[in-house]
Formats: structure tokens, sequence, C-alpha cells
């Protein structure tokens, strides 16, 4: 009996082997390398926990209208300003969710938008700097089928409100001292991902989003964005941005199929 006592660790070993919870092959699998091939050719990536901020919840209520936020951590002597973010939910069919451009004298420091996300993802910010280098931050989300997901309108009230642009000022307590502004712009389309089924013909409904938007104060850039179909049905951009003095706020859309939309305010007014 004495000689089978070193087997018994052994043993016990194997056991917790064999009655551990399974690891499946796709939880396994991490797609961030190859994303990093295909979507940013294998730039280096530089650690961005003080650059770049994403704010995503935990767990999601609703996987197609999940809140985003990105936020500049970059300190007020740093000499470098950040020119874009690309946002990329690993999981997504088509992972790159969009691409911000930002204004080289707006000094935009936090944009907010909405996203469908497809499965349980590692999502993650990629800031690419003045200096030519790229930095990324990374969150993680507990969300399943937001792509698929039924619009929340049916296609004639998405119709109906195809391209139609509302504009929304805050009010900060730093204004007008410091010139800092808070807009959103949202823009009426249905942005369907070419995954949801029509219920009644049970067809897919072919992709259809918005894929291009630009906003300027005057002609002064201040924000552009490539999208994808992640972006929510219902655009809006939630940002911040420094004035250069303009009068006017302009916002050109322009979506898969061709259409483009444009629209001006009055930055003096928050209105429609």
């Amino acid at each position: 009996m004495m000689g089978c006592t070193p087997r018994l660790p052994l043993i016990a070993a194997l056991l917790g082997i064999a009655f551990a919870a399974p690891v499946s092959a796709e939880d396994a699998y991490d797609p961030w390398p190859g994303l990093v091939q295909d979507i940013f050719s294998n730039r280096a990536m530089n650690d961005g926990s003080g650059v770049i901020a994403i704010e995503m919840p935990y767990r999601a209520e609703d996987a197609a209208i999940v809140p985003v936020t990105l936020r500049s951590k970059l300190s007020p002597g740093d000499a470098r300003r950040i020119r874009s973010i690309t946002l990329v939910i690993d999981r997504n069919p088509a992972p790159m969710a969009a691409k911000f451009e930002l204004g080289a004298d707006a000094n935009v420091s936090e944009i907010s938008t909405r996203v469908r996300v497809n499965n349980y993802t590692d999502v993650h910010a990629v800031a690419e700097l003045s200096d030519g280098q790229l930095y990324v931050s990374k969150t993680y989300v507990k969300a399943s089928g937001g792509c698929s997901a039924p619009a929340g309108k049916n296609a004639e009230e998405a119709n109906n409100r195809l391209g139609q642009m509302r504009y929304r000022q805050f009010a900060r307590e730093d204004a007008p001292a410091s010139r800092i502004r808070e807009a959103q712009i949202m823009i009426g389309h249905p942005n369907n991902s070419g995954l949801q089924m029509d219920q009644v013909t049970q067809l897919y409904i072919p992709a259809f989003f918005i894929n291009q938007l630009k906003l300027t104060q005057d002609d002064s850039p201040v924000l552009s964005m490539e999208g994808g179909i992640s972006i929510s049905e219902d655009p809006n951009l939630r940002f911040t941005y420094v004035s250069n003095g303009a009068k006017r706020f302009r916002a050109e859309a322009k979506d898969t199929d061709g259409h483009v939309f444009r629209n001006e305010w009055d930055v003096e007014k928050s209105g429609t």
C-alpha cells in the first residue's frame, strides 16, 4: 500500500482535468493578432493606458445599442495630439466598427456613440498620434446577437426618417471661457447590418448603412467617421470640441446606397 501513495496526487490531477469545464475552440481563439495584421498592417501597438480610454458596460442591456465612449487621456502639456481613433469589436462579423478622424484644430477629447455587439468580446480602441505611433486600450463586453437583432422601427417608418438630422448642444460650466463645446449629431437611418431577417419574407435584409460622416465648424474639420455595420440604428455621435468662433456647424453624411444628406445649424442655438 505504501508503494501506491505517490500515485494519489497524479490520479487527483487527472480527475480534475477530466471534470473541468471544457473550453471551446472559439473561446480559446484570440482574433486580435489577425486584426492587427488585417486592419493595421501589423504596425506596432503601444500601451494606450495613458493615451486613450474606452468605456463600455461589462454586461450590455441591449446588444443592438451598446454605449461606448472614447476619451483622450493625453495631459495638457503633451505636445502630441490624437489624429484618429479606430474602434474594433473583435468578434463582430465586420470587426472594424468605425474610424474617427479628428480635426487638427478642433481638440476633440471625447466621442460617444452606440454599437452592435454580436458575441462576448474584447473591444479595442486604437489611437494614432501625431508622432505616427499607435496606442491601444481595450475592454471586455458580454453581449450577443446585436448584429442580427431586428430593427427597432418598421421599414416604412425608417424610410420616412431617412437622412433626417438633429443637432443638440449642451451647456458646460466651463464655457464660454474655455470655448469648449459639447454637441450631438443624430441621423435617421436603419443602418441595416445585412444579418437581420425580414420577419415577413424570412429573407435577409441587405446591408444599408451610413459609411461616411463629416462634421465641420464653418469649413474647418471637427470630426469625421468611416462607419460600418456595427454602428447602431439611427447613428448618433456625442462629442466635445473647441470652438474656433464659427457661426455655423455643418454635417454631411453618405450611405452605402449613395444617398448624401446635408444640414447646418446656428452654433449658438441648440435645436433640430
